[in-house]
């Protein structure tokens, strides 16, 4: 039987992926920080706005705690997409062109088309998951919801309500790893060269296929900073979101030839 990335390859015309090792992503990381500094104004602008916003997605699942997590969670869904502008100034450093924050923008006005479909697909994966684990919350807890302040430690740590934890992570957990690895480094690729979304996102999948070590430490990475981020009321993901854009960028650069 054919291998997942072997199969991909002889339906798409995809480039080559090179196989790194399991610590290339601290690499990735040590260059979106470079990144960052070298292009401080544009880069906080992207985190502060998304900071914003991941504030008032928080405030607004906060007096709804069966809401709570998949707010978390979705937020880290359409991460790759709110991380474009970021992967544009990359790439825009990278071949010695303006990096700004008007520069950056107008580099996404032209792709924006691909960038909207991709955008769109997202949301679709962000209903599906929203109603999922509304059912999945349905199905396995009948009590009166707590409140935020006793929701994780009620359902999550009382050890009462086992099976709706497990629903609830092995759910969740085939769906990030299904979407993270189709778009890991999809959206880079679209800003760094003209494909399309399907092409990407096959690009995606076999990178992941080829190095599933390294891009297991990737995502334990991102799912850490973007939680220390959630820890921090957004404060820190304004300097996080950043960094681990750049490092994408990074990433694929790395990944695909």
């Amino acid at each position: 039987m054919d291998r997942p990335a072997d199969f991909l390859s002889q339906h798409f015309d995809l480039p080559r992926i090179r196989e790194v090792p399991p610590q290339r992503p601290l690499d990735w990381l040590q260059r979106g920080w470079s990144d960052m500094r070298e292009n401080l104004g544009a880069s906080l602008v992207y985190g502060l706005f998304f900071a914003l916003i991941g504030y008032l997605l928080l405030a607004f699942a906060a007096p709804r705690p069966y809401l709570f997590s998949t707010a978390i969670s979705g937020f880290l869904l359409i991460g790759p997409l709110a991380a474009a502008g970021l992967y544009e100034i990359s790439h825009r450093h990278e071949t010695g062109e303006r990096t700004g924050l008007a520069a950056s923008l107008a580099g996404l006005r032209q792709r924006a088309d691909v960038l909207f479909h991709f955008g769109i697909l997202l949301a679709l994966m962000l209903i599906v998951w929203e109603r999922v684990s509304a059912v999945v919350f349905a199905l396995f807890y009948a009590d009166n919801v707590p409140d935020l302040s006793n929701f994780f430690q009620s359902i999550f740590f009382s050890g009462e309500y086992t099976m709706l934890v497990l629903a609830y992570i092995a759910v969740g957990g085939i769906l990030a790893a299904v979407v993270f690895s189709a778009t890991v480094i999809a959206i880079p690729m679209m800003i760094g060269r003209d494909t399309d979304m399907m092409t990407a996102m096959a690009t995606s999948l076999r990178a992941v296929a080829l190095n599933p070590l390294p891009m297991l430490v990737w995502a334990a990475l991102i799912v850490i900073l973007m939680l220390l981020g959630f820890a921090t009321l957004m404060v820190g993901m304004a300097i996080l979101l950043p960094v681990l854009g750049h490092a994408s960028w990074h990433a694929y650069r790395d990944l695909v030839d």
